[in-house]
């Protein structure tokens, strides 16, 4: 029986760090998907820009001239980075989904085979 429970404790915990993990990766995604769509934002602003008129970059407080091809090199850069790095969180959080799913029913097993001995063990004490 100590066995089982440290089985089933083992589980348990492997099924948290899962899900701990599970979180954590969502959170990435959500942030990444933010500084998307604010790249984004910033590309289709670069469309509505004629062919004269400056570009001001902020570092820190203050404003410097930047050349168009380089910011637009620099946002379409993060763009690609950004997209590869969504793509790679989401078949992480594929895989952990899937780890979740094999731990939970790992559990649901043992628990189901834990209450049959459980039940045969106080069948056979009752027919003694």
């Amino acid at each position: 029986m100590a066995d089982l429970q440290a089985r089933m404790q083992t589980l348990s915990e492997e099924f948290t760090k899962f899900q701990n993990d599970l979180q954590e990766a969502v959170g990435s995604r959500q942030k990444l998907e933010a500084q998307r769509q604010e790249n984004l934002g910033v590309q289709k602003e670069f469309g509505k820009l004629k062919a004269d008129e400056t570009i001001y970059k902020l570092i820190g407080p203050v404003l410097l001239k930047q050349d168009r091809t380089d910011a637009e090199s620099t946002v379409n850069g993060r763009l690609e980075f950004i997209t590869k790095e969504i793509s790679r969180l989401e078949s992480h959080i594929k895989d952990t989904q899937a780890k979740i799913e094999k731990k939970k029913s790992e559990i649901i097993q043992l628990q189901t085979s834990a209450q049959a001995a459980a039940a045969g063990g106080g069948k056979q004490a009752v027919k003694a």
